[in-house]
């Protein structure tokens, strides 16, 4: 059916057209430019107008190879660039392919609207083909969703979908859309529309007497640190806490979604703490007199045994979500606020001339720094895996990185030192297959920069058909196979914790040949095993002009450490090397033994 107006009168006047294409329409009112997607019976109104408008030049629609890849690239999108990314599917099946993905976005705060084609409407409840309850499937997972069911709302729903998907705590809203909304005529005025959400209101702001109750605990502190996870990168607020950390000398750890939130090559930076975090991280947390967690949750990957965290701590907690204010651990100071607006009231509040009283601790930090560094280990004839992702943040020092999730991982947050929003990762989900599709993303959104996506030889396989896309649209991304020929985290927790009994974790037999794969696709296939040709290997995949998927065949069996076994605090780590005993203060011996004792015990 043809639109009965002409296009350039559509913010003039009120037209006569579809569900479909108001659907569409309001979109685009929203600014987005680009979408992710693949079509099916029930969404195919929808993708019609979707094809006139890529006809207009007014969105740019990316035909992935499964659902799930559009939901993960729609999310690599929303991280890299703060705005809502959004995702199509139809119903049924395509829309039940979204929903790992629904829940990584759900998780891990990330804003995403997701439209979902539906039966139509007088067809829903009869076990239709391809009906699937998709509304109620998702309803634990999504920050709000919608089931249109006139296309005269079709405009504000849209609208409200943003706007809940982009503020407060981001996440991601379902908008689902039968197929005969898409289809009816009505009479559409996007011009009306006006979002009323009378039960929606996010606070920004923290009361006054909660911000001053900080700053005294601030300037009582002498062994405070700065704790910031992935709401401090969602608020932009990376410029408030470098400032917050040099005026009252505050040592910085961020979680897996904090990375980027600080920078990593400050001396104030302590990395990541958490299970897999640095060991002076985790001692700092330990022994730290205040604990001021900006935009942080205390998840049971950072805290270890939550009654032994911190344990001798004050605790500033800072969050726009009252719901996880105090929701793992009470804080003696709750502020419910966006983390941006209420460190720059407390900025605001204090001055240059604060004094320094962190001196005895930050040189106590630099001791555990220098006695237990991050290691990078060489082999004779083969490469360890920190070799190749410590040799592409060396390359690559202002790129965005996308990781699956496993060793390499783990790895990739220890060793490689990002920016605001360029460290893109699964963390609350840990879904195993988003990094290339989420790197993909990220490279739609922003063309002009570099994105690798670090993977290992079991996640890459979970989507790996969206090589496909790649070679498609020709999205110019470096993605690097970490290939210990195992699900490297499954691994080393079975030969940790039982008994070396590896029970279907090992991926050698069946594993294709990855660079004939990427040929076979299309795509510049490059495979490197001699650990004399890596420094080489990385500068000409980085120089190549177009996507390149790269298998680095590394050592089988290299652990991922430090690790914090499960049950144990935070400072009873497994796998660091033990410190020369002179070079250590009192407190570092003891807690030197005190690692040790474990590790036996462990």
């Amino acid at each position: 059916m043809a639109n009965n107006f002409k296009y350039k009168s559509l913010e003039e006047a009120t037209l006569r057209t579809t569900g479909a294409f108001a659907l569409i329409d309001s979109v685009r009112r929203q600014g987005v430019k680009h979408i992710f997607g693949y079509p099916g019976g029930a969404i195919l109104p929808v993708y019609d107008e979707i094809y006139k408008a890529e006809a207009r030049g007014e969105i740019k629609h990316y035909l992935v190879r499964h659902e799930q890849g559009a939901v993960h690239a729609a999310d690599g999108y929303a991280r890299a660039t703060g705005q809502v990314g959004v995702c199509v599917a139809t119903s049924g099946p395509g829309a039940t392919n979204l929903v790992t993905g629904i829940a990584t976005a759900q998780m891990d705060s990330i804003p995403m609207v997701v439209i979902t084609g539906q039966v139509p409407s007088y067809a829903i409840g009869t076990d239709a083909f391809q009906e699937t309850d998709i509304w109620g499937i998702t309803l634990p997972i999504v920050k709000h969703s919608y089931v249109i069911r006139r296309p005269e709302d079709i405009a504000r729903i849209v609208a409200e979908a943003f706007h809940i998907a982009g503020t407060g705590r981001p996440g991601p809203v379902l908008v689902d859309i039968p197929k005969d909304i898409g289809q009816q005529e009505f009479d559409y005025n996007p011009e009306e529309v006006k979002i009323d959400l009378p039960g929606y209101q996010a606070r920004v702001k923290g009361y006054l007497h909660q911000i001053a109750a900080a700053i005294a605990l601030i300037r009582q502190s002498k062994r405070p640190l700065l704790y910031a996870g992935g709401g401090a990168v969602i608020s932009d607020a990376h410029t408030e806490i470098a400032e917050l950390a040099k005026r009252f000398q505050l040592p910085v750890t961020t979680t897996l979604m904090g990375k980027g939130a600080y920078n990593e090559n400050n001396d104030l930076s302590l990395g990541m703490l958490g299970m897999h975090g640095t060991a002076y991280a985790n001692f700092a947390v330990q022994g730290c007199d205040l604990l001021i967690a900006v935009g942080a949750r205390f998840d049971d990957r950072v805290t270890g045994r939550l009654d032994k965290f911190a344990p001798d701590a004050k605790v500033i907690h800072i969050d726009i979500d009252p719901a996880e204010v105090g929701k793992n651990r009470k804080p003696d100071v709750p502020i419910v606020g966006d983390v941006k607006e209420v460190l720059q009231a407390i900025l605001e509040a204090t001055s240059y001339e604060e004094t320094i009283q962190t001196k005895d601790w930050l040189k106590q930090l630099d001791e555990w720094k220098a006695d237990y560094p991050l290691e990078v280990p060489a082999y004779e004839g083969v490469l360890s895996p920190q070799q190749v992702i410590h040799e592409f943040g060396k390359q690559a020092p202002d790129a965005y990185f996308a990781t699956d999730v496993g060793q390499h991982q783990m790895w990739a947050a220890q060793l490689i030192k990002t920016g605001p929003r360029k460290w893109i990762s699964s963390a609350g989900l840990g879904t195993m297959g988003y990094g290339m599709p989420a790197a993909m993303g990220a490279k739609v959104a922003l063309p002009n920069d570099p994105v690798i996506c670090i993977s290992g030889d079991a996640s890459i396989q979970m989507n790996i058909q969206e090589l496909g896309t790649l070679a498609q649209y020709g999205i110019n991304i470096k993605v690097i196979v970490v290939n210990n020929g195992w699900q490297g985290m499954v691994r080393q927790w079975q030969e940790s914790f039982y008994n070396e009994r590896y029970s279907s974790s090992n991926m050698e037999v069946g594993m294709p040949d990855f660079v004939k794969l990427a040929e076979a696709f299309g795509i510049k296939g490059v495979k490197v095993i001699d650990p004399s040709d890596l420094q080489s290997a990385v500068a000409e995949i980085l120089a190549y002009d177009g996507p390149v998927f790269a298998d680095f065949r590394v050592k089988r069996d290299e652990n991922c450490y430090p690790m914090v076994p499960p049950g144990a605090s935070n400072d009873q780590m497994v796998g660091l090397q033990t410190p020369q005993r002179s070079q250590l203060s009192k407190e570092a011996q003891d807690i030197a033994s005190e690692l040790e004792r474990t590790a036996q015990l462990v």
